[in-house]
C-alpha cells in the first residue's frame, strides 16, 4: 500500500504581522513550520503504515527552504520526501496548486499505484480548504472531508471504513480505494521522532522535482494558471466601544441573569415592545 500525504510549510500565525502601510503579510524573520492541520494527517497515515505496513511518501510544493518540513516528516517516521520546487510554480492559488500536486501524485504512481492521498483540512495561511478536494476531484479518488477516525483499512478488498463530522453529527462511511482523506483537528497526538528516523531524516537524500520532470503543463501553474487575485489584506480595526462591567445586587447566578437582562433591555428600549408583540402574536 502507497500512502502520499501533501503538507505545505506556512508561516507560524501566532507570528505573523501585516505591514501597517502596504497591508501584506511580513514573513521577514517569522518561523517557517508544517501547517498544523497536515500534522493530523501525517500522524493517521504513519498509524496506516505501523497497522499494515504501507509506504508513505510526503510531497510538498513550495521555495528550497521547504525541505525544513519535510525533513522533518522524514524524522516523525515518513519513508519518502519529495520537493515540487520551481520559479514557474510561483502565485500558484488553489486551483494551480492542486494541479501542480496532482501532475506530482501521478508521477509516483507511475512507479507505486497510490492508495490513499492525505491532506491537511485547510493551511492556516490560505485558510480555503480546496486543495485536498481539488486533487481529488483530478485523480478520479473518492473524497472524505472532516474525518475524525479510520474505523478500518481492510487491504484485501480495498476498502476503508471512516467517520467524518457533519453537522447533524457523525457520519460512518465506507467506500472503495483509492480515496483522499482530510483529518480534522485534534483528531490524534502527533508522536515524536524515534532517534533512527532523526538520523535519517538528516542523511536523506532528498527528491526534488521540477515543473518539466511532472510534465505538468505551463500554462495551468504559477501567476498564469491562477484565476484567484487577492485584491487586499488588512487587519480588521478595533472597536471603539469598550466593553461594560455589570454589577449585580448579589453574588448570586440569579442576581447576575437579572442584571445582565436589565442592561440588555436598557440599551435596546424597543426591545420589550418587540418581543411582547411577538408573544401576543404567538410566534
Amino acid at each position: 500500500m502507497h500512502i502520499v500525504v501533501c503538507i505545505k510549510q506556512v508561516p507560524d500565525s501566532a507570528q505573523i504581522r501585516i505591514h501597517p502601510v502596504t497591508n501584506t503579510i511580513m514573513r521577514q524573520g517569522v518561523p517557517a513550520i508544517i501547517n498544523p492541520f497536515d500534522l493530523f494527517s501525517l500522524e493517521e497515515a504513519l498509524r496506516l503504515k505501523d497497522k499494515v505496513g504501507a509506504r508513505v511518501t510526503v510531497l510538498t510544493m513550495g521555495p528550497p527552504m521547504a525541505e525544513t518540513s519535510l525533513r522533518k516528516a522524514l524524522s516523525l517516521g515518513a519513508d519518502d520526501a519529495v520537493l515540487l520546487t520551481d520559479r514557474k510554480f510561483a502565485g500558484s492559488d488553489t486551483l494551480a496548486t492542486s494541479y501542480a500536486l496532482t501532475s506530482a501524485i501521478q508521477k509516483l504512481a507511475e512507479e507505486d499505484p497510490v492508495d490513499i492521498v492525505f491532506c491537511g483540512k485547510q493551511t492556516v495561511d490560505g485558510d480555503t480548504a480546496q486543495v485536498g478536494p481539488g486533487i481529488a476531484t483530478r485523480l478520479g479518488f473518492e473524497q472524505l472531508t472532516y474525518i475524525t477516525k479510520i474505523e478500518d483499512l481492510n487491504t484485501a478488498s480495498k476498502e476503508i471504513v471512516v467517520q467524518r463530522r457533519s453537522e447533524g453529527g457523525v457520519q460512518v462511511l465506507k467506500t472503495k480505494l483509492p480515496c483522499m482523506i482530510t483529518m480534522l483537528e485534534g483528531t490524534n497526538t502527533i508522536r515524536f521522532g524515534k532517534m533512527d528516523d532523526l538520523f535519517r531524516a538528516a542523511r536523506y537524500e532528498l527528491k526534488t522535482w521540477s515543473r518539466d520532470f511532472t510534465g505538468a503543463e505551463e500554462g495551468r501553474v504559477g501567476l498564469k494558471g491562477s484565476p484567484t487575485v487577492v485584491s487586499k489584506v488588512f487587519v480588521p480595526k478595533p472597536r471603539a466601544e469598550k466593553a461594560k462591567m455589570i454589577v449585580a445586587d448579589a453574588d448570586t447566578s440569579e442576581a447576575m441573569a437579572a442584571a445582565a437582562i436589565d442592561a440588555i433591555f436598557a440599551a435596546q428600549p424597543k426591545l420589550a415592545g418587540d418581543l411582547l408583540a411577538r408573544a401576543a402574536a404567538g410566534l
